[in-house]
């Protein structure tokens, strides 16, 4: 028998929501509770689960329910949130050892409007340090594996709660993406990731890394399920000098007509021939139902790697300056300030941390700033300008999101530039902050995720989104559930 956990979460907060039902907020709880407690000592997705709660927040939904109250199209939907968002009552470590014992008084703005909408926050997942990385193999809490293959990264930084959706523990989750750390653990764990358009989601209560790139964005099993989330969380925040309101998007009436973007600098870039001719199927599917390709090149696509690791890393040694021991979080404590920062910092920061604060210091510093950090942001200006201009020709590009499907954990540790690479095809987005989803595209021989990637122009968020059921329509690829989550199904 299917669990309600695996029914749509359209269909499952509607349920919720009849009083004449008999599908509880507390049975979709306990059904969560259970996969957790049955799967997470091996793939490790939670830092920190909010059993009790979990239980009273679904007993007081149902308890709404029960009164005739109206209670949101989340209602009692389990929802996961990586560890660099803010829920009040819940340790907020960013997977850090600095912020040990920090609790937060009041909940991210998303987080709050996802609860607003009915969900049921389930705990904290895992994620790479301050969300550095691309493998959550840099939490100083340990790695957390891919549900397909334990031996495997989930890709990160938010791999904890890309694990958390694909191993059917949550059916929705909440990550955060600067330079693809929604789409590329997504990709590598079968199941859809979003990034919005920049500002569409408020940055409030996340744990800025790079302020101008980050961007809160759903994980999910459907493109319809990440929409649901999506429309919980989006708009103007007050707490959000960033945020705004965009005109509704266009929803793609169709797949006849659609112009899908084939970008030449993107095409094979580094790529697993796998990974190629998964994206390359889902194209001629989409040609095949009446879209029609167009030629692309950005010339300035294969300059975002080295921009966005000028523009990240200068951003985080910026923001990370606050964690000094001294307001929060951990502290070695010494006879002078200065000797306490640097203890403090020396102890709490991971390798890879630090090895982008000193990056960072040094792209701002003095002398170098013009000649490294402003024409970095010059570059992705032009990109931006880049970008608008290709959009003008087509209204989706199709690329892969990750150039290779899930490495072995400890493959790539010793090596900081390739894991960067691991960004390849994502940052771009980020860059331009325009819309962007992966969307599953197969499994490789050796049956491992492969996802491909959706771009639309800025505020577009709903063509990507339909667009992404397309591909599911047209290709009948969607989500599969890996071989562990079939254990507890």
């Amino acid at each position: 028998m299917t669990s309600p956990l695996d029914l749509p979460v359209a269909e499952m907060a509607a349920r919720v929501a009849d009083r004449h039902d008999s599908l509880k907020a507390a049975d979709l709880v306990d059904a969560a509770l259970a996969r957790v407690r049955a799967l997470d000592g091996r793939v490790r997705a939670f830092l920190h689960v909010a059993e009790e709660g979990a239980r009273r927040a679904a007993e007081a939904l149902d308890a709404r329910v029960a009164r005739g109250e109206a209670v949101g199209p989340l209602a009692g939907v389990p929802l996961a949130v990586k560890d660099n968002l803010a829920v009040a009552g819940m340790p907020l470590t960013c997977a850090s050892k600095i912020l040990g014992g920090y609790v937060p008084p009041r909940d991210a703005t998303v987080v709050a409007r996802a609860v607003a909408a009915g969900a049921i926050v389930l705990g904290k997942t895992n994620l790479d340090e301050f969300a550095m990385g691309s493998s959550t193999e840099n939490s100083a809490f340990g790695p957390t594996r891919n549900p397909f293959d334990l031996e495997r990264v989930p890709g990160g930084s938010s791999g904890g709660s890309a694990a958390a959706v694909a191993a059917g523990m949550a059916p929705l989750a909440l990550g955060s993406d600067t330079g693809g750390s929604v789409r590329q653990p997504a990709a590598l764990c079968g199941i859809v990731g979003h990034k919005p358009t920049y500002g569409r989601v408020s940055r409030s209560g996340l744990v800025a890394f790079a302020s101008s790139l980050d961007q809160v964005g759903p994980f999910a099993r459907t493109t319809q399920d990440a929409a649901a989330l999506l429309r919980a969380i989006e708009g103007p925040d007050p707490l959000d000098a960033t945020s705004r309101a965009f005109p509704a998007a266009r929803p793609a009436a169709g797949l006849s007509g659609l112009r899908v973007g084939v970008v030449e600098e993107l095409e094979g870039a580094g790529g697993d021939p796998e990974v190629a001719a998964a994206v390359g199927r889902v194209r001629a599917a989409l040609l095949a139902r009446g879209a029609t390709a167009v030629p692309l090149s950005l010339p300035l696509s294969k300059a975002g790697i080295p921009v966005y690791y000028l523009v990240a890393p200068a951003e985080c040694s910026s923001n990370l300056a606050r964690f000094d021991g001294m307001r929060y979080g951990a502290r070695v404590d010494a006879p002078e300030v200065e000797p306490l920062y640097a203890r403090t910092r020396d102890a709490g920061f991971g390798a890879e941390v630090k090895r982008r604060v000193l990056l960072g210091t040094f792209a701002l510093s003095a002398g170098y700033a013009d000649a490294y950090y402003k024409r970095a942001m010059a570059v992705k200006t032009r990109l931006r300008v880049e970008l608008a201009a290709a959009f003008s020709r087509c209204d989706v590009i199709l690329s892969a999101t990750s150039p290779f499907p899930a490495f072995r954990v400890g493959e790539k540790a010793g090596d900081p530039l390739s894991m960067y690479l691991c960004d390849v095809l994502t940052v771009t987005a980020n860059l331009a902050g325009v819309p962007a989803a992966s969307v599953p595209a197969g499994l490789t021989a050796g049956g491992l995720p492969v996802g491909a990637q959706l771009w639309a122009a800025e505020g577009h968020d709903d063509l990507v989104l339909s667009v992404g059921a397309a591909v599911r329509e047209a290709t009948g690829l969607g989500y599969v559930a890996p071989a562990i989550a079939k254990e507890v199904a």
